[in-house]
């Protein structure tokens, strides 16, 4: 299946690209940094520099690609966790206009059939709340998968030693439990730990 993840170089996207080449899909990896191209490539994958505020240039890069699949783990996450604060607005416009601009390009290529995009498995308050419900409705509206995952630990995480308090689930696991979503029909899918 041809594959189209945006976000193919954040923490969760570094391990699903190698996943989905492995499992034979051909990969199209997204990034907004020229930079982590050669490591796109390295994974296997074709890298796409785009930036998904760019909506012409994210229809153009999903339409050329033709993909089958898009999977949106697109988020505006500081390294420092206690600078969390300072990105929610980048994250909140991520969660809205980036999907819309990922939805309108699925639509425009006209091959995708499936959309899979991240949420989490816990309630945000205030404009990050509405901002993932707006994000699952769209999704949902367009027939599509809701990934809510727990909060990711393990490396490169904010919890490389530490466990999160739960809802949560090791980001390589979340990784294989995503390329199985490929395959599941429209619904919310909770990836977190039993």
């Amino acid at each position: 299946m041809r594959v189209f993840v945006a976000g193919a170089t954040g923490v969760i996207g570094v391990r699903l690209v190698p996943l989905l080449v492995e499992a034979g899909h051909v990969v199209a990896g997204m990034t907004r940094s020229a930079e982590k191209a050669d490591a796109l490539q390295a994974m296997g994958a074709e890298p796409v520099v785009c930036d998904v505020f760019d909506a012409d240039a994210v229809r153009a890069a999903v339409v050329s690609f033709g993909p089958a699949a898009i999977i949106h783990e697109l988020t505006d996450l500081p390294d420092d966790e206690r600078r969390i604060g300072e990105h929610a607005a980048a994250n909140i416009r991520i969660r809205r206009e980036g999907t819309r601009n990922l939805l309108a390009a699925a639509e425009a290529a006209g091959s995708v059939s499936r959309f899979l995009a991240q949420s989490v498995a816990w309630q945000s308050p205030g404009e990050r709340g509405a901002a993932v419900e707006e994000l699952e409705r769209a999704v949902l509206g367009r027939r599509g998968v809701v990934l809510r995952y727990g909060r990711f630990y393990g490396p490169g995480t904010y919890y490389e030693r530490d466990l999160p308090e739960p809802p949560r689930v090791h980001v390589d696991e979340a990784a294989r439990r995503t390329v199985a979503a490929l395959d599941a029909p429209s619904s919310v899918l909770l990836i977190v730990e039993d």
